[in-house]
C-alpha cells in the first residue's frame, strides 16, 4: 500500500469515527430532553470513544510530520480534519446543552 493510500484510509477513518461520534452525541442531546439523563450519558460516553479513536488516527499522522515524514494533504484529509474539529465544537456544546437540560427538567 503507497503512503498516499495509507493517508486516505486513515482520512476515512477519521471521517467515519468523527461522523459516529457526532450521531451519538445528538441522541445524547434528544435523550437528555426528554429526561432519559441515564442514557444520554451513555450516549456521550459512547460519542467521546468515537471521538478518541478519530484522534488517535489523527495524532498519528501529525506524529508521522514531525518525525520527517512527508505526509501529503488531500481534500480527503482535509475534510476528515474539518469533520473531526467540527464534531468535537458539538461535543462541548451538548455537554453544556445537557447540563442546562438537568437544570430545567430540575426545576
Amino acid at each position: 500500500m503507497t503512503e498516499k493510500d495509507q493517508l486516505q484510509q486513515k482520512a476515512f477513518k477519521i471521517i467515519a469515527e468523527a461522523g459516529s461520534a457526532k450521531s451519538l452525541v445528538i441522541l445524547a442531546l434528544q435523550a437528555a430532553k426528554q429526561q432519559q439523563m441515564k442514557e444520554a450519558e451513555q450516549k456521550l460516553a459512547e460519542a467521546r470513544k468515537y471521538f478518541n479513536d478519530a484522534h488517535h488516527y489523527h495524532r498519528d499522522l501529525i506524529q508521522k510530520e514531525a518525525q520527517g515524514i512527508d505526509v501529503q494533504l488531500s481534500l480527503i484529509f482535509m475534510h476528515a480534519e474539518d469533520q473531526l474539529m467540527s464534531t468535537e465544537t458539538i461535543i462541548i456544546l451538548v455537554e453544556e446543552m445537557i447540563e442546562m437540560y438537568q437544570l430545567i427538567h430540575e426545576k
